[in-house]
């Protein structure tokens, strides 16, 4: 089948045909050095996730315990740390589009500020210097997503969802690595000295990954003006489809906030795991969600974002709810292996949705809205913690699975815009 007429389409989305389809033509400086480039955004977001992921799940619960923390003033820390995570996050998004061509300074920022962060937390000898030395930690790997993301994007107009889904599958096998690379650790240092020698590794990361994107070939400028950066935004936030994949955003968020944050804790005190199984149990799950992402990304891209995004939501809500429920055993260790699958993939569909929304304007930015929707979901781990103070842990379990599927029902009353794989196929 041929396209009758290819005079009529705009050249960014010329595709050629064959029966099916084969490629979605695009600029020379566009398509030059961007596997290069998604090769490394994806290496430097592995080495930040097994930072992430190994602060949250194995030496947040050592913390809690060697300071004698209850559950609200747990949460709390968790606020702490998404309260400037919000912050730097819109910063972020307005220094990516502005200068798109500084992104290898940026992620470099990120990853040393990371490094800092956690060799001052070792320092922290009681709650409430902790709760302020979480703030700092807020800020480093919050500088990495807009920028990383946006590049992404600015050079995968094609295969935006897939792109994004490879960005996050970089997430997911750091998320592997980093429980079981701090247990192992842990096993050596106690959890002070594991954030003191924690510098080192980032400060080298950090160059690693500043060479690698300065070597980058392909340009694409940034936004020509701050002038010019406001106006795109004010026109943005005009659009209500944009504004409600926000709105479901931060009601997810809130829903995964309380989970990421009091799971771990569940599995080291309620169940008295150790920090090993903890990891192993943790890291699984996230073996998981490497394959499913980009599987969900590619199938997002195809056949819609939101063709994707019910049936999934609703399953993760539901495997919340089941974490209140599932024995020890078996139980708990297909449930937390079926969570994997849909914690980290949902966000970067929901990414690549509002890119599609957006239409090509300030990606960066794009990505500020649906990461700093996350703000909203900073007082979610506190009510858990009353919760879970008064009722036990599993209470906040139901409660993150009840906002997600909240979220799930928002989303069904929105119109999505159709992907640019979508539209190509529409004009056969």
């Amino acid at each position: 089948m041929r396209v009758r007429n290819l005079a009529t389409l705009p050249k960014c989305h010329w595709t050629l045909y064959s029966g099916h389809m084969k490629s979605i033509p695009l600029a020379p400086e566009i398509r030059r050095g961007r596997n290069k480039l998604a090769a490394t955004v994806v290496l430097g977001h592995a080495f930040k996730h097994i930072y992430n992921s190994g602060l949250q799940t194995i030496l947040l619960p050592e913390i809690k315990i060697g300071l004698g923390l209850s559950a609200t003033q747990f949460g709390s820390l968790a606020f702490s740390r998404q309260a400037t995570s919000w912050v730097t996050t819109m910063g972020a998004g307005y220094l990516g589009d502005r200068f798109a061509n500084r992104a290898s300074l940026m992620l470099a920022a990120s990853l040393v500020l990371t490094g800092v962060s956690y060799f001052v937390a070792g320092f922290a000898p009681n709650y409430w210097l902790m709760f302020a030395v979480m703030m700092l930690v807020g800020i480093g790997p919050s500088l990495y997503h807009p920028p990383a993301i946006g590049a992404l994007s600015r050079r995968f107009p094609d295969r935006r969802g897939f792109a994004i889904s490879l960005h996050g599958t970089g997430g997911s096998v750091g998320e592997v690595l980093g429980p079981i690379i701090t247990a192992g650790v842990l096993t050596l240092l106690m959890w002070r000295d594991v954030l003191h020698v924690s510098l080192i590794p980032a400060l080298l990361a950090a160059l690693v990954i500043w060479s690698m994107m300065r070597s980058v070939t392909g340009d694409v400028p940034g936004t020509a003006s701050t002038r010019a950066y406001f106006t795109s935004v004010a026109t943005l936030l005009r659009k209500r489809a944009l504004l409600s994949l926000v709105l479901v955003t931060a009601l997810r968020s809130m829903g995964q906030g309380v989970i990421i944050t009091f799971l771990p804790v569940y599995l080291r005190e309620d169940l008295e795991f150790s920090a090993t199984r903890v990891a192993l149990y943790l890291s699984m799950s996230q073996v998981v969600g490497i394959g499913a992402q980009p599987a969900m990304g590619f199938l997002s891209d195809r056949f819609g974002r939101k063709v994707v995004l019910m049936p999934a939501m609703a399953c993760m809500g539901l495997l919340f709810m089941a974490l209140a429920y599932a024995d020890p055993g078996v139980q708990m260790v297909l449930t937390v292996l079926a969570l994997g699958a849909f914690q980290y993939s949902l966000h970067t569909i929901f990414i690549a949705a509002a890119m599609d929304v957006a239409g090509g304007q300030v990606q960066s930015t794009i990505v500020s809205l649906i990461y700093g929707a996350a703000i909203f979901g900073t007082v979610a781990p506190i009510l858990a913690g009353i919760l879970a103070d008064a009722y036990g842990v599993p209470s906040a379990f139901l409660f993150g699975g009840s906002v997600v599927l909240l979220s799930t029902f928002v989303l069904g009353l929105l119109k999505l815009p159709k992907t640019a794989t979508q539209m190509a196929r529409e004009r056969v």
